[in-house]
């Protein structure tokens, strides 16, 4: 994935890091060479050319150290302060620095000329006369590094948000594939065929929380996180269908800390787990199973939980995640980094354990 102008080919980027500099000597190669020309002292333009490049070469050299201090000591970070009085000491050192390596330089120049000069006869003029221009140096360099640092990770979070608006769409279409699945859909409209016989008020309660269903999966919210109350609404609507199609092979235990109720919780995360345990962990058995939810507040996380009393993993140990899953994977790696844990384990009894850990955190008006 591209990141705008920030090139990835390592050689390119060097290139055009040394053309840069290049381009920079030559433009003061011409401004040294014009005004040679009007203090009466005329240089030709190749030993223009030759002193500001070997000017504006050392500077790319001690540019790198530089970037790698401004990108490690920034201005937005906490400490601001202090990176301020490191960036104030280092740029008088680096103006030393760049001067006695300027020096050096300046020797192996004159000899070209065959006008050797001392150490002392190169830099003493560039002391007097270049310390402080030195110094401005130092933070135009550190500024652009700020500049370009700021502009990349201001792509890297649109990037970010764009994958995770690209993971929530999945999420949503894939909850609404499996509501729209004709093999759930034909037991569904099954189980209510039969109700109509039976239990007509118990029919038309089903009819409406399918539509239910349906309708939220289509009108389902941008927001990437949603309270956890919203999101166990859209799962009691999911269980009635599935209650209604297992009937007694399905029993359901919520158990949902009254503090955890509005703590923000991915949109449309716990459908694929529930959906999980009931497909690949109850369906199979004839007796059928129970599923348990829970949700609690520990130590300042937010711990979601869903448990069954199924078939458990299989017997490598290993679950196979389908693409609900995986998703729901990937979005949590967006959304929260190292900042939250997704496992998979043996339930208490037997059966399959999801325990899903996230920062617990209150939508920004109740705080």
């Amino acid at each position: 994935m591209t990141r705008g102008i920030f090139i990835q080919n390592r050689p390119l980027r060097w290139a055009l890091v040394f053309l840069s500099w290049t381009l920079i000597g030559l433009s003061f190669a011409s401004q040294f060479y014009l005004s040679s020309y009007k203090a009466a002292r005329p240089v030709t333009w190749g030993q223009a050319v030759s002193w500001s490049l070997g000017d504006w070469y050392v500077w790319a050299a001690v540019s790198l150290p530089i970037v790698q201090l401004a990108r490690r000591f920034r201005f937005d970070d906490v400490k601001w302060l202090r990176n301020v009085g490191i960036h104030l000491v280092a740029s008088a050192v680096f103006s030393l620095g760049y001067m006695v390596l300027r020096a050096w330089v300046g020797q192996l120049q004159s000899l070209t000329v065959g006008k050797p000069a001392s150490f002392a006869e190169t830099f003493n003029p560039l002391l007097v006369k270049t310390f402080h221009f030195n110094l401005l140096i130092y933070w135009v360099i550190v500024s652009v590094s700020h500049t370009f640092d700021y502009y990349r990770q201001v792509q890297e979070r649109e990037l970010r948000a764009a994958e995770l608006e690209k993971r929530l769409a999945q999420a949503r279409l894939q909850a609404l594939q499996m509501q729209l699945n004709p093999h759930f859909l034909f037991n569904t409209l099954h189980a209510i065929s039969s109700l109509m016989h039976k239990e007509v008020e118990a029919a038309d309660r089903m009819i409406t929380r399918l539509s239910d269903l349906l309708r939220y999966a289509l009108e389902s919210t941008d927001a990437q996180e949603v309270p956890l109350r919203q999101e166990l609404d859209f799962l009691e609507r999911y269980l009635e269908i599935e209650q209604t199609r297992f009937g007694d092979r399905l029993a359901v235990r919520v158990d949902v800390a009254p503090d955890t109720l509005d703590a923000l919780v991915p949109n449309l995360v716990l459908q694929p787990l529930v959906e999980n345990a009931i497909r690949h962990g109850i369906e199979p058995r004839s007796q059928g199973g129970r599923i348990e939810l829970r949700c609690r507040r520990e130590n300042g996380r937010l711990v979601l939980e869903v448990r069954d009393n199924g078939v458990g993993l299989s017997p490598n140990g290993k679950l196979e995640e389908g693409v609900g899953l995986s998703n729901t994977r990937a979005r949590l790696e967006q959304l929260y980094g190292e900042k939250h844990s997704f496992a998979f384990g043996e339930a208490p009894g037997g059966g399959l354990a999801v325990r899903l850990e996230l920062p617990f955190r209150a939508p920004e008006r109740m705080l």
